[in-house]
């Protein structure tokens, strides 16, 4: 079996960082990419330029608010895009705005997520990501 591709999109280095080390330490077998804002992860997502043989990810964690594209921006050119529609995004955002979840369920998140403050919390919730997303759900996989 291969391992799942996940994308970790966020302008925070330190969540990036904190959410690649709790996947490595988790059960299943992820590789893990990241992209530090909208536009590199869309050159990614599209295999543009030095990302022409980046593996198609299984599954993202998105962030919302960054700077240049948002996350609310690339969720919106993933659902447009027929070759990036199907891939379950997560939304992984330290917004508690009730406002950003509804925006975020309106663009079709497959789920949205407040980041727990506490470090251990965190690795949970990515633990528990991660075994719902790679284990219990059935995942598309590329577009045909």
């Amino acid at each position: 079996m291969r391992a799942a591709q996940i994308l970790v999109v966020d302008d925070n280095a330190d969540d990036r960082r904190f959410a690649s080390e709790a996947l490595a330490a988790g059960a299943l077998r992820s590789e893990v990419s990241t992209a530090e804002d909208g536009d590199e992860a869309l050159a990614l997502l599209r295999r543009e330029g030095r990302y022409a043989t980046a593996p198609r990810p299984d599954l993202i964690l998105l962030d919302l608010h960054m700077p240049g594209k948002s996350g609310f921006d690339v969720l919106a050119e993933i659902r447009r895009d027929p070759g990036l529609r199907a891939i379950p995004v997560i939304v992984l955002s330290g917004s508690t705005d009730a406002g950003d979840v509804r925006s975020s369920y309106d663009g079709c998140a497959s789920s949205y997520i407040a980041k727990p403050a506490d470090l251990d919390a965190y690795d949970a919730v990515v633990a528990a990501i991660e075994q719902f997303w790679l284990t219990t759900a059935s995942l598309p996989g590329p577009a045909p």
